[in-house]
């Protein structure tokens, strides 16, 4: 049976990490070749959360594959046609601001860039202190991309952090089963209210 070859992009959300490695289990499960990409933080800084090192070793321990972190790694994935689809999760707001004004200058964006070029899909999940701030622009935009697509998202704290949005990490394999399909899954927006008239 073949596998599904996928790319798996971090940034660095470090906080969101743990989430994000249960989910590429999930994704090994269900039949998908994951390759992990680290944006140049996610796969350099120590942190309260994990060291660099372990960052690696959980990354590769899980799919089989030493993450890629350098732009000439990831450049060839769009002329190769090395993946049907790319992930960025977490994808930071940095990055997404990034990714909306067409600067793709780490190992993450660039992949994604580069899988782009053969209209393939790209999913992303947020995860930004400032989503409902300086990100709201960036992931505006993102929304109206072709061939993007975004893992339903809400406040994770409203009263503590009251403009931070993330992503419900387990929605990515509906969320990447959905995309492959060229579809967004919905609602993008989570918690809201129903509307009961028209």
């Amino acid at each position: 049976m073949r596998k599904t070859p996928i790319g798996f992009a971090l940034t660095g959300s470090f906080c969101t990490f743990r989430q994000v490695f249960a989910v590429m289990r999930r994704l090994i499960d269900l039949s998908y070749d994951v390759t992990p990409i680290v944006s140049y933080a996610a796969g350099r800084e120590d942190t309260r959360f994990y060291s660099r090192d372990q960052v690696w070793a959980e990354l590769e321990s899980i799919t089989g594959h030493a993450p890629w972190s350098t732009l000439p790694e990831v450049e060839p994935i769009g002329p190769k046609k090395l993946m049907d689809a790319y992930i960025i999760a977490p994808m930071t707001g940095a990055s997404m601001g990034k990714f909306a004004h067409g600067i793709f200058d780490t190992p993450a964006l660039l992949g994604a860039k580069s899988h782009l070029r053969n209209g393939r899909p790209v999913l992303i999940a947020p995860s930004t202190n400032d989503g409902l701030s300086t990100a709201a622009e960036n992931i505006g935009k993102i929304l109206t991309m072709r061939n993007v697509y975004i893992v339903p998202f809400g406040q994770d704290d409203p009263v503590g952090k009251p403009r931070s949005l993330v992503a419900d990490f387990e929605k990515i394999p509906e969320a990447l089963a959905a995309a492959l399909a060229g579809a967004q899954t919905q609602p993008i927006l989570l918690g809201g209210l129903k509307n009961e008239g028209k």
